[in-house]
């Protein structure tokens, strides 16, 4: 064997340190094919490569995404305008590719929905826009309705810069070259002319043809219309910080999806059964619910932890017990979604079984109530709803029951009530976590006198950073912490900012206020999902995964983000549990 050939074999496990970009190829005269430059370029930024070729096997595509780090659209043929809801006219359009339309568009989206770096170049811009909702034009020229200068530099040659771009100043790509300004090539007659929302505009021609794209709304997707890939083949590395970015990028999601492949990930808290009156399906991608098999497995979330959540209401008999009827109603919902999917998913109960099932590849779902209201003032439900496998209970909502006061209230109780504190105390008997989250502070305090166990809120944010009644205090917080308790960071925007959408950066703020305040030890994650839970950057559950690489950008080892994705919550769950009298 020659000694280069040895030295290769003997490298392992070096190999795998590169992340694997897949790269689309083109499709002409029967034959796929990749222009060496695309692939030179990742090559030279340090990653590896996959070509995709155009097919129309939807299973193999999900297979091969499962496979790469990152989404290089490559350039090539017109994109059919009837994706785009349009007639083509082809006295306008040159080519169109068929083979390629339908598989890259899906691709795109399929990518998108996993929160994967994607970049497109020259079609593959146009590619991102038709996919994320946008438009490209059939001809920019007829459809700005002005003379362009040229955009198709032939005969020179496809590596030197035959015009000027304008960076949008605080663009990510301006970010990227550490530039307003950049010379590139031109091979285009077609351009983006509907930039899709939660995109903007990041590079313009001095004719005012758009040359680029880039999300704005914490996802890793950018395009640029002309081709910075054939730069390296003369040696000129000017492009190569555009390849650096999508490379960087794919190694932390590369690293996100290993790490989550390694631990077990809880959502503590989410909203979802109260779409059940809307035809929700747990195997359906659903429009509308932030939460689904589809979506959990595209955010590698192992585990759901929905609420029956019952809305305050009047405290007579009759009020009672509808509500209670109401809680059954869902928690029975749950259970029935997740029987209609067996093979995919199972309803569990406690922490220990939660490996095995990993390990099977099952999704899990956990069941919990959102409003003490729910037993009304029959101590014997908190037993009853243990059995029928509820993990916790929060005490209260937006509003005081017959338990205690509410973050929301009128101060009733100036607390827990006498019913109150026997609830807690059953509570802590049976093995059902307490949720504070919602409780007024005078609750709070006394629930952590009462209880001889650690206690959770299982979605609040800071008050520090948020001056929200729901938010918790620096002080509640390291009481918690005291309890052994923890605290899971939530992302409903109105605890996270005073105005505006919160962002991805805001809700990792108060995750890392938590932290400072508690302790690594003590905080976790609780989204509130359809329970208008959601941040710019963290739409939904299949997106999930870039808490992860925003974690692992920062700096956070595997060990902690693990006690942040469910570890320090099942601690406290397994604890609770553990004391059980029943």
């Amino acid at each position: 064997m020659r000694a280069e050939f040895k030295a290769l074999h003997a490298s392992y496990p070096s190999w795998n340190a590169r992340p694997v970009v897949g790269i689309t190829a083109n499709f002409r005269d029967g034959n796929a094919a990749v222009a060496e430059a695309y692939y030179a370029s990742v090559l030279e930024a340090g990653g590896t490569l996959l070509i995709i070729p155009p097919y129309p096997c939807r299973d193999a595509l999900l297979e091969t995404l499962e496979h790469i780090d990152a989404l290089l659209l490559t350039g090539g043929a017109d994109i059919d305008p009837r994706y785009m809801g349009e007639e083509p006219d082809y006295s306008l359009l040159h080519t169109i590719n068929p083979k390629r339309d339908e598989q890259e568009i899906l691709l795109a989206l399929l990518a998108d929905a996993r929160a994967m770096p994607i970049l497109g170049i020259c079609r593959g811009v146009q590619t991102l826009a038709v996919a994320m909702g946008g438009k490209v034009y059939q001809d920019q020229a007829a459809g700005m309705g002005k003379d362009l200068f040229v955009h198709d530099q032939e005969p020179v040659e496809r590596h030197v810069s035959t015009h000027g771009v304008e960076l949008v100043a605080g663009s990510r790509l301006a970010q990227i070259f550490g530039a307003v300004n950049l010379d590139v090539n031109t091979f285009h007659h077609q351009s983006v002319s509907v930039v899709p929302q939660g995109f903007a505009v990041n590079a313009v021609a001095p004719d005012g043809v758009i040359e680029g794209m880039e999300a704005v709304d914490g996802r890793s997707i950018m395009g640029v219309q002309w081709h910075p890939e054939s730069f390296i083949m003369n040696g000129d590395r000017c492009m190569m910080p555009l390849f650096g970015w999508l490379v960087d990028e794919a190694m932390l999601y590369r690293k996100a999806k290993e790490l989550h492949s390694r631990i077990i990930t809880v959502d503590s808290h989410c909203d979802t059964p109260m779409l059940f009156g809307q035809g929700y399906k747990l195997e359906e991608r659903s429009d509308v619910a932030l939460v689904d098999l589809h979506k959990m497995h595209e955010g590698a979330l192992d585990v759901s932890t929905m609420v029956a959540y019952i809305p305050q209401g009047a405290r007579d008999d009759a009020s009672l017990a509808k509500a209670r009827e109401m809680a059954m109603g869902l928690l029975q919902g749950i259970a029935d979604r997740v029987g209609a999917n067996a093979r995919y998913v199972a309803l569990c109960d406690n922490p220990h079984e939660l490996p095995h099932l990993k390990r099977e590849g099952k999704k899990v779902i956990m069941r919990g109530i959102e409003n003490g209201y729910a037993i009304g003032k029959d101590l014997s439900m908190v037993e009853q709803f243990r059995r029928m496998g509820v993990v916790y209970m929060t005490l209260c909502h937006n509003g005081d029951n017959d338990i205690c006061d509410s973050a929301r209230g009128n101060g009733e109780h100036g607390g827990l009530s006498a019913f109150g504190k026997d609830v807690v105390k059953e509570m802590n008997r049976v093995g059902m976590v307490v949720d504070l989250s919602h409780a007024a502070e005078s609750t709070f305090h006394d629930v952590l006198e009462c209880s001889m166990q650690p206690v959770v809120c299982s979605h609040s944010s800071c008050r520090a950073l948020c001056d929200h009644p729901r938010n918790l205090t620096d002080e509640q917080m390291r009481a918690i912490a005291a309890k052994d308790g923890v605290v899971q960071v939530t992302m409903y925007s109105g605890f996270l900012c005073k105005e505006g959408k919160a962002t991805l950066a805001d809700f990792i703020a108060h995750l890392q206020h938590a932290i400072a305040v508690a302790g690594i030890d003590h905080v976790g994650i609780g989204t509130d999902f359809d329970g208008d839970g959601t941040v710019i950057g963290c739409a939904d559950a299949s997106q999930l995964r870039n808490i992860t690489r925003e974690l692992l950008r920062l700096g956070y080892s595997e060990p902690d983000i693990e006690k942040m994705w469910g570890g320090n919550w099942l601690r406290v769950m397994t604890q609770v549990q553990a004391a059980a009298c029943v």
